[in-house]
């Protein structure tokens, strides 16, 4: 047996169940976009989630404490390939965040996430008083997360550089922090966000005119809006079916298998098919949080509550991006979008919550 019999029995298996539901019912999705297309997303899919859960394997066999003393190394590699990325990374999407290596696309970003998590856990529990935590306190974390972001912001991905900082935020409501402090730095956040505009590249601000109204221009930068919209109410209650999607599969909708993944879905499944998967993400979300306050580790706990949020924050961006809610930024719907880094990263999350709930550490 790969795992001591004592620790296998506390594996959390519901959490497990779920996130192998959600990654079998994003290969069916799959399956559909691509029954008439030369592209074999489906195949590729399959690799990455079995690489993904032969690491998840891995991580839950060494204990997290251990490789949380190490997660400033970890996430001082994952920054060194961020900058790699400026010198010799590749561009998709209007964003140098690629690295060729051996054939494969790699993106730094998704791996410098969880490392990010580590390390704020690790600074969180290490270097923040137990209660009436102040700004003077947070100036570590601060630091750590504007070193992070940088080599992103350059790139320039915005919408994975927001995932971070939304992370992050979200982490800090769960310290026990002043609360004059967030006061005044939400407030300042809220009257210097209008300044952020004059620091985007053209096509962001053309993604925010047309998030705002995609009508302006519907045969170019509103179409895919437009047509994420047709799809998802075309799919009324139950949907048209399974690989019955016309808006999929008559090529209507663009990144069909990336970044709008929920609205094929949709289509084929109707409001039922949403709401069982959205329950799904609910469900990982909820034992995500069970298995934070469980934990007796301080450090365990901030790191269960960071990839919880993470996991949170990323479906329910990526579901507003396709409902027109939310500017389209390149954010994948864990465990459901294709792509090997966001696969093998989402896997490295579950495994760190379910290393946790197994070790709840008295």
């Amino acid at each position: 047996m790969l795992v001591d019999r004592r620790l296998f029995l506390s594996i959390d298996f519901p959490l497990l169940f779920a996130v192998l539901l959600l990654c079998g019912l994003g290969c069916v999705n799959l399956k559909s976009i691509c029954c008439f297309s030369e592209a074999d997303y489906f195949s590729k899919q399959l690799v990455w989630v079995l690489l993904g859960f032969l690491l998840m394997v891995v991580i839950i066999n060494t204990n997290y404490i251990k490789i949380l003393r190490s997660s400033y190394f970890f996430h001082s590699f994952s920054v060194v390939l961020l900058v790699f990325v400026y010198f010799f990374g590749t561009s998709k999407y209007g964003a140098q965040s690629w690295l060729n290596v051996a054939g494969f696309n790699l993106q730094p970003s998704e791996i410098a996430k969880i490392t990010f998590i580590l390390l704020i856990a690790k600074c969180f529990s290490e270097n923040l008083p137990q209660k009436d935590i102040r700004g003077k306190d947070m100036i570590l974390p601060f630091l750590l997360l504007g070193l992070t972001i940088a080599p992103i912001c350059i790139q320039p991905d915005l919408g994975t550089a927001s995932m971070f900082i939304i992370t992050f935020l979200s982490m800090v409501f769960f310290v026990n922090i002043n609360k004059k402090f967030v006061g005044v730095f939400f407030s300042s956040c809220l009257f210097l966000t209008p300044a952020v505009w004059f620091f985007l590249k053209d096509y962001q601000k053309v993604r925010i005119r047309f998030f705002l109204n995609p009508e302006l221009d519907p045969l170019n930068a509103g179409y895919q809006l437009i047509q994420s919209k047709i799809a998802i109410g075309s799919g009324g209650l139950f949907g048209k079916g399974f690989m019955q999607g016309t808006q999929s599969h008559l090529r209507f909708l663009p990144e069909q298998h990336t970044d709008f993944v929920f609205s094929v879905w949709a289509e084929e499944w109707g409001f039922i098919g949403c709401l069982f998967l959205i329950l799904i993400v609910f469900f990982i979300i909820y034992r995500g949080l069970r298995i934070a306050h469980e934990c007796k580790n301080l450090s365990g706990t901030y790191l269960a509550v960071g990839i919880t949020v993470y996991f949170f924050w990323q479906a329910i961006i990526n579901i507003l991006m396709t409902l027109g809610l939310f500017p389209v930024v390149g954010v994948p719907f864990p465990f459901f979008s294709y792509g090997g880094s966001g696969m093998v990263t989402s896997f490295m999350g579950v495994a760190f919550l379910l290393n946790i709930g197994m070790r709840k550490i008295k």
